[in-house]
């Protein structure tokens, strides 16, 4: 199977950007699924319904969330009826699913898992459950499921907790794909077990910006040290950051552009 995650997607460039090149991708590549990151989609912050539906129509098939995906509090009651995973360690009591089986049909199946990191978060993040053993928890549920596909969004800010989840679960699951920081790093690869793994696969948008916000309100936040407020940059280069698995030879790749 070939599976095409694509990163963060950032407000109104990322949607942009995803209709414009993700049609002739999936044609290119044959791609046989397309997850994404929602948890900047809709105005930078969280994702809404409208935001969900349009980005489907671009040809994304399944998404994920993160620390953003309430931002818009009705997303609470529309997340229900979505293709969409948010983190499996929110407390139990959260809206939506923290995990899926996506089946597609005589392709196979895919359990998508979405966790969250706790380190260098603060705030209500350190409330979480622990991402280790709620991997640990999930995977065992479908521990007699020889032919699932297994793939984790590990929606974090250190590092160092990407890497550690990416070891802790090499073997056992197909794919973790870091995601949240952002910025694209250069180490996908196979771990030694067999797990493909990318500690953050990128942002999806305007990359004439700090992470999708204008960047002058970014430089007068870090040159007076006091709050700003954040308005998204939706003119400029936009770019598509992603990585590409390919099951079957146990193969990942970065796809990225810039428009």
């Amino acid at each position: 199977m070939r599976i095409l995650f694509i990163g963060d997607l950032v407000g109104r460039p990322g949607r942009s950007i995803v209709k414009d090149l993700l049609p002739q991708i999936r044609k290119d590549e044959d791609v046989d699924l397309v997850i994404a990151s929602a948890d900047n989609l809709a105005g930078g912050r969280g994702a809404t319904r409208g935001t969900i539906n349009e980005t489907r129509d671009a040809g994304v098939d399944f998404f994920t969330g993160g620390d953003h995906i309430f931002h818009h509090r009705e997303f609470e009651q529309d997340i229900e009826d979505l293709p969409i995973v948010r983190p499996a360690n929110y407390p139990g009591d959260a809206p939506g699913v923290g995990y899926a089986v996506i089946d597609l049909g005589s392709k196979g199946s895919v359990l998508l898992i979405n966790l969250m990191g706790r380190t260098a978060f603060g705030g209500p993040q350190a409330y979480l459950e622990d991402p280790f053993t709620r991997a640990a928890e999930i995977l065992e549920e479908f521990s007699s499921e020889e032919d699932l596909i297994r793939l984790v969004d590990f929606h974090a800010e250190a590092t160092s907790e990407k890497k550690a989840l990416g070891f802790y679960l090499d073997g056992r699951v197909d794919g973790v794909f870091g995601t949240h920081t952002h910025v694209p790093t250069c180490d996908a690869r196979i771990l030694p077990l067999g797990t493909a793994y990318v500690t953050d696969v990128g942002m999806s948008g305007n990359i004439e910006s700090v992470l999708g916000v204008k960047k002058d309100i970014i430089i007068e936040l870090f040159l007076t040290a006091r709050l700003q407020k954040f308005e998204w940059e939706n003119t400029g280069t936009k770019a598509f950051r992603s990585v590409l698995l390919n099951t079957d030879s146990n193969h990942i790749k970065r796809l990225d552009f810039e428009k």
